[in-house]
C-alpha cells in the first residue's frame, strides 16, 4: 500500500521526519505501509533543505522534482506538471501533503484530479489574512483534502464551519514538536557563537520574511532600528531569509546589535532558540517551538494561524508597527513575560496517531 508523502520547504522537512521514521519502525515489524519520499525541490539551496534532510534522519528522497525558484504560479505549475508525470507512471493510494507552502497545495490539486485520495496534515489553521499566500494554500488544500489531521481543537473548528464531518478529522497533535522533542538533546551551539561573544541567555533571535515587514526598505529599516532599541543593545542574532536579503542589500547600514548569519541547520537555530532571552519573528512554526521550550516569543504580525501558542503558549502577536514593539519588550524585561504552557497533544507522539489513522484508513 503506497503513500507518497511530499516535501518541499524547510518547514516540511521538521513535519514529515517523524511520520517517516513511524512508517519505517511499522515496516521493521511487519506492517504494510509503505512510503515514497517525493521532494518537489521548492527549496534547492542545501542551507535550506540538504542539511535539514541529514540533521533529521530523512532518507534520501525516491524522487526529486526539481523545481526550483520562480514565481508563485510558475512554481506551482512546474509541480503540477512534474508530479503528475510521477503519477501517470506509478500512482500511490494516497497522498500525504503537509503545512502550507506552494508544494502541499499544487500536489493535493494533481493528486485528487489523478483520484487519488489527499490527506493533509496541520489541517484547519486559518490566520484570516489573505494577504498571505500560506493561507490561500492552506484554503485551497483544505476544499480538496478527504482526510485531515490537525494541531489543535481550533483547526478542527475551522473545518467543521465549512462542512467537514467529523469521521474526516483526527486530532492528532503537532508533528513538529515531534521532531523537537527527539531533537531536544542533540541541539548544537553554532559555532560563530563564541565569534561574535554571545552569551546564553544575553541574547535575541530575529527572523524576519513576510512581505509586510521585509518588503520595503524604510519599512524594514523602521523595524530593525525598533529592535534594537527595544532590546537595549542586546545581541540580535538574525539568520537571513533570502526574501529579506534583497531588500536588505538597499539599506546604507544596520544597527550594531544586529547580527546577521546565514540560515541555520536545524540543530543549530534552535539551539539558539533554546538559549536565548527571546525571539522575535513574523514565523508560524517557530512561535510553537518556542511553546515548548518555554522561551518568550513576540511575534510581528497582526493575526495568527496558531492562537493556541498565544492562548496558551507563550507568544504574544505585537502588530506590524514597529512602535508597539518598544512597550512588549519593556515588559519582558521588567520581568513581567507570562510563563506558558504546551497545548493539548504536543507530547511527542503525534506521528503515532497519524500512522495509526492511516492503517484505519487504507487497511
Amino acid at each position: 500500500m503506497l503513500i507518497d508523502i511530499i516535501a518541499g520547504a524547510r518547514p516540511n522537512f521538521m513535519k514529515i521526519s517523524p511520520i517517516i521514521h513511524e512508517l519505517q519502525a511499522r515496516q521493521a515489524v511487519g506492517g504494510r505501509l509503505r512510503f515514497r519520499l517525493i521532494h518537489t525541490g521548492q527549496h534547492y539551496d542545501a542551507r535550506m533543505s540538504g542539511d535539514f534532510f541529514a540533521q533529521l534522519g530523512i532518507p534520501e528522497p525516491d524522487i526529486n522534482l526539481g523545481v526550483g525558484s520562480g514565481t508563485q504560479a510558475e512554481q506551482t505549475a512546474e509541480i503540477m506538471m512534474r508530479y503528475e508525470r510521477v503519477l501517470r507512471d506509478t500512482q500511490s493510494k494516497l497522498c500525504l501533503v503537509v503545512g502550507d507552502v506552494n508544494s502541499t497545495m499544487a500536489c493535493a490539486i494533481t493528486a485528487q484530479k489523478q483520484h487519488i485520495d489527499v490527506a493533509h496534515v496541520e489541517a484547519g489553521i486559518r490566520s484570516g489574512d489573505w494577504s498571505m499566500p500560506e493561507e490561500i494554500n492552506r484554503l485551497v488544500t483544505d476544499s480538496i483534502s478527504n482526510w485531515f489531521f490537525t494541531t489543535s481543537a481550533s483547526a478542527g473548528a475551522n473545518l467543521r464551519k465549512t462542512g467537514i464531518s467529523n469521521d474526516r478529522i483526527f486530532f492528532v497533535g503537532n508533528t513538529m514538536i515531534d521532531t523537537l522533542l527527539h531533537n531536544i538533546g542533540k541541539l548544537r551551539k553554532p559555532l560563530f557563537f563564541e565569534e561574535h561573544g554571545l552569551k546564553e541567555g544575553q541574547y535575541f533571535v530575529t527572523t524576519l520574511h513576510r512581505p509586510a515587514n521585509v518588503d520595503g526598505t524604510e519599512k524594514l529599516a523602521d523595524m530593525l532600528h525598533a529592535i534594537s532599541v527595544g532590546s537595549r543593545d542586546l545581541p540580535c542574532v538574525f539568520p537571513i531569509h533570502p526574501r529579506t536579503a534583497k531588500t536588505l542589500q538597499s539599506l546604507a547600514e544596520l544597527p550594531k546589535n544586529i547580527i546577521l548569519i546565514d540560515p541555520q541547520p536545524y540543530l543549530e537555530f534552535n539551539w539558539l532558540v533554546k538559549n536565548s532571552r527571546a525571539v522575535i519573528t513574523d514565523s508560524g512554526g517557530i512561535t510553537e517551538e518556542a511553546t515548548v521550550m518555554g522561551i518568550p516569543c513576540l511575534t510581528l504580525r497582526e493575526t495568527t494561524e496558531r492562537p493556541e501558542t498565544v492562548d496558551i503558549g507563550t507568544n504574544k502577536l505585537i502588530g506590524t508597527n514597529p512602535k508597539d514593539l518598544q512597550p512588549a519588550l519593556d515588559r519582558l524585561f521588567a520581568g513581567q513575560w507570562k510563563k506558558g504552557g504546551i497545548p493539548e497533544k504536543w507530547d511527542g507522539k503525534t506521528s503515532q496517531r497519524i500512522v495509526a489513522a492511516i492503517e484505519e484508513i487504507l487497511l
